[in-house]
């Protein structure tokens, strides 16, 4: 929701929520630090009035950060918190306690936890991820597969290795978040003709993503999908720092995707 525009001023958090909610859609993310926690303890009676739901996307970059948005966490009722950890040691073995330590402290806010697949974090790379959850087989994942794809430079058509590795991620996912990705760049504008490919790739996966989440839930459980499409840089921007595509209607596309996969699952 954030514009970042050269020109125009930055939209109100109301006027962002009221939008979400006309939208259609169920519920708002919030990304925070940790020393980012009381200025947005404001924002809870906008998920009250508006009658969304709360995710939280942490960035701990410290071991100690995560308790303060565990107890913002808690304090919104959030459907979990999910962690793109800025703790990153090199060897994934020493990855082992940094994640069962972030799974112990929210045990004790008894506040649900996933850890996102996210460059320039614990899980910046596919090979690293892989290994890790291995080593850790209680963690569960948010599967953001756009950062795979960038860090791992991806061919289409997709090999049957790197198949085999994204449907290991799958299989430990209880939340997806949806951009579209190709190998050179993170974030792609969805209606470009010479995107098609990986849009479809994407699709394809959110669909085998969605049906190994029904088969190992409950009937009556609860998948989150975030349509994430971030601000620039993220989002490419010309000359003019304009961006290239509409994000909002390109969220409300994704959404109406998901809402035809998960019908036809």
């Amino acid at each position: 929701m954030e514009q970042r525009h050269p020109i125009d001023e930055e939209p109100s958090n109301e006027s962002k929520f009221e939008k979400i909610k006309a939208g259609g859609f169920d519920g708002v993310c919030i990304d925070l630090t940790a020393d980012e926690v009381e200025q947005f303890k404001s924002m809870q009676a906008l998920f009250k009035s508006n009658e969304l739901e709360c995710m939280v996307n942490a960035f701990p970059y410290h071991l100690d950060d995560l308790n303060p948005v565990l107890g913002l966490a808690k304090e919104f009722n959030a459907c979990f918190v999910n962690v793109i950890g800025g703790v990153m040691p090199i060897d994934y073995r020493d990855g082992i306690p940094v994640v069962k330590r972030w799974m112990e402290d929210a045990d004790k806010a008894e506040v649900d936890i996933l850890f996102e697949t996210h460059r320039d974090s614990i899980l910046n790379d596919l090979y690293y991820t892989l290994q890790l959850i291995d080593a850790v087989p209680e963690m569960k994942l948010c599967a953001d597969l756009s950062h795979f794809v960038v860090d791992r430079e991806m061919w289409t058509p997709i090999n049957e290795r790197d198949q085999g590795y994204i449907n290991t991620i799958l299989d430990r996912a209880e939340c997806f978040q949806g951009r579209v990705a190709a190998r050179g760049q993170i974030q792609i504008q969805l209606s470009f003709p010479q995107h098609q490919v990986w849009v479809n790739v994407f699709k394809n996966w959110w669909k085998e993503g969605i049906k190994k989440w029904k088969a190992r839930n409950d009937d009556d459980a609860t998948l989150v999908f975030l349509c994430e499409l971030g601000p620039p840089a993220y989002a490419i921007t010309d000359q003019n720092q304009l961006e290239l595509s509409d994000r909002w209607e390109e969220a409300l596309l994704i959404k109406s995707w998901i809402e035809s996969i998960w019908s036809e699952v």
